[in-house]
C-alpha cells in the first residue's frame, strides 16, 4: 500500500515529542528546567486535525512540564509521558482511544519509536530521523522535526481521509 492508501484508513494520529514536535534540542534554563522549541505551523495543523475530528495524541519517553503546557494549548487530551517502552504504550493508547492500532498513525524519529511504528497503520518520520527509522517507515517528510514535519504528516492524512477541504474552511473562518 502507498502512504496515501494507508492514510485513508487513519482515525487518529500519535506524535513523539523530541525530534518530531520539536527540533530535538534541549535547552536548560537557570533553574535546570528544560526548554523546548515548537513550530507554529505544526501546532496549527494539530488544531486543524482536531477541528476536523481527527484526534491527536502524544507518546514520549521523557517527562516534561512544557509538553503538558503545549498539549493544553493545542487541546490534545491524550498525553502519555515517561513511556520508555513505546510498543506496549502505543497499544494502551489505541485502547484508550477505542481504536485498533492499525487505525492510528505514528510519527517518530529514533529507534525507540520503532515498536510503535511497527504497530501503526501508517508510520512516518521527519527528514532528519535516524537511518533505522528512515528505512522502516511508510512516509518520510521532506521537513525536519520541529520544522513542519508534523504539518506535512497531518496534511497527508487530512487529504487522504477527505478532511482537507473542511480544514481549509475552518482556517478561513
Amino acid at each position: 500500500m502507498t502512504p496515501v492508501e494507508r492514510a485513508a484508513n487513519i482515525k487518529a494520529v500519535v506524535f513523539d515529542v523530541d525530534g518530531v514536535l520539536t527540533d530535538g534540542a534541549l535547552w536548560y534554563g537557570p533553574g535546570g528546567e528544560a526548554i523546548k522549541r515548537f513550530d507554529v505551523k505544526d501546532g496549527h495543523a494539530i488544531v486543524l486535525a482536531r477541528l476536523t475530528s481527527l484526534p491527536v495524541a502524544i507518546l514520549t519517553a521523557r517527562n516534561s512540564p512544557i509538553v503538558d503546557v503545549r498539549a493544553r494549548e493545542l487541546k490534545i487530551a491524550t498525553v502519555f509521558q515517561g513511556r520508555i517502552h513505546k510498543g506496549p504504550a502505543f497499544l494502551e493508547l489505541a485502547e484508550q482511544l477505542g481504536l485498533q492500532p492499525q487505525q492510528l498513525a505514528y510519527m517518530g524519529d529514533d529507534v525507540n519509536d520503532l515498536p510503535a511504528m511497527a504497530r501503526a497503520g501508517l508510520s512516518g518520520c521527519p527528514a532528519n530521523a535516524v537511518p533505522e527509522v528512515l528505512e522502516a517507515v511508510h512516509f518520510v517528510s521532506t521537513r525536519n522535526g520541529g520544522h513542519g514535519a508534523v504539518r506535512e504528516f497531518i496534511e497527508l492524512i487530512l487529504k487522504a481521509t477527505g478532511r482537507w477541504d473542511a480544514a481549509l474552511e475552518h482556517a478561513r473562518g
